[in-house]
């Protein structure tokens, strides 16, 4: 099992910025994909921006050039740099990790980022 517990969340007016941590309870040796999800009051969870390997990303194309993913790996956290922050990006945003050897995914408990117009 891996624990997950996300930070940084908040609320800032649109074109603003926020950092969201998520620190793992294992090592990133022992994980083979991590990454953010969100999710919007009536909406389905929705990917955001994921490490798919050790060093290849993934974004959604709605926060391509706003959105930065990075991690440190000394640190067992994966961060999630957001700019320019848009009303349409209020939703809770969740860290998940996929274990290597069971391919399992865990979550956190999510943290609310909500940007007022």
């Amino acid at each position: 099992q891996v624990q997950l517990v996300e930070s940084g969340g908040g609320l800032v007016q649109a074109g603003g910025s926020l950092r969201l941590s998520c620190v793992a309870s294992r090592s990133f040796s022992s994980i083979n994909a991590m990454g953010w999800y969100r999710q919007a009051p009536g909406k389905q969870r929705e990917l955001v921006a994921t490490f798919t390997t050790a060093t290849i990303t993934r974004y959604a194309d709605s926060v391509k050039g706003r959105f930065t993913i990075s991690k440190d790996s000394t640190k067992n956290t994966v961060y999630l740099q957001m700019i320019s922050l848009k009303p349409e990006d209020t939703a809770v945003y969740y860290c998940y990790a996929r274990l290597s050897a069971t391919r399992r995914d865990y979550w956190g408990p999510g943290t609310q980022v909500t940007v007022s117009s």
